[in-house]
């Protein structure tokens, strides 16, 4: 906090550990058995120690790979019925939308073929209704107020 210009160096993720390759080729290695000497002991040791590791370290990338296959197979089947349960709600929203549509456009048509039956009725009735109430007057001597549809 001294310099706060001073760039801070952030270390970078370590590779993960993987053991050196096996020899080539090995020479005079007897093993623990009889007639070694007291040295060729330990280079045995080290060199069983060693391919002990590199087995382990191949089982271990093994069995990563896989838990990672496997891990892709659910993750695309997880995807593949997340898609289906999408296409299916998707299908059943469309359908909505088509009968709120169709139930629109039926209401709208109503609206019309009512307007049009009523503007041809409406002249019609009119006369009628106009005859009617001269009539009523006529016959009580009174005027109506109001008029009666049905």
């Amino acid at each position: 906090m001294r310099n706060p210009d001073k760039t801070v160096p952030i270390p970078e993720k370590l590779n993960e550990w993987a053991p050196r390759a096996p020899p080539e080729f090995v020479r005079d290695v007897m093993g623990s058995s009889a007639g070694a000497g007291s040295g060729e002991f330990h280079v045995y040791r080290h060199l069983r120690r060693r391919e002990y590791q590199r087995q382990d370290f191949m089982d271990a990338m093994a069995e990563k790979q896989k838990l990672d296959e496997e891990y892709q197979k659910k993750l695309e089947t997880n995807k593949m019925v997340a898609e289906e349960q999408t296409a299916k709600r998707r299908k059943k929203r469309q359908k909505l939308k088509e009968k709120k549509l169709l139930a629109k456009k039926n209401k709208v048509e109503q609206k019309d073929e009512h307007a049009a039956a009523d503007s041809d009725h409406s002249p019609k009735q009119q006369t009628s209704e106009d005859e009617t109430s001269e009539e009523e007057e006529k016959d009580d001597g009174k005027e109506t107020t109001f008029v009666m549809k049905r």
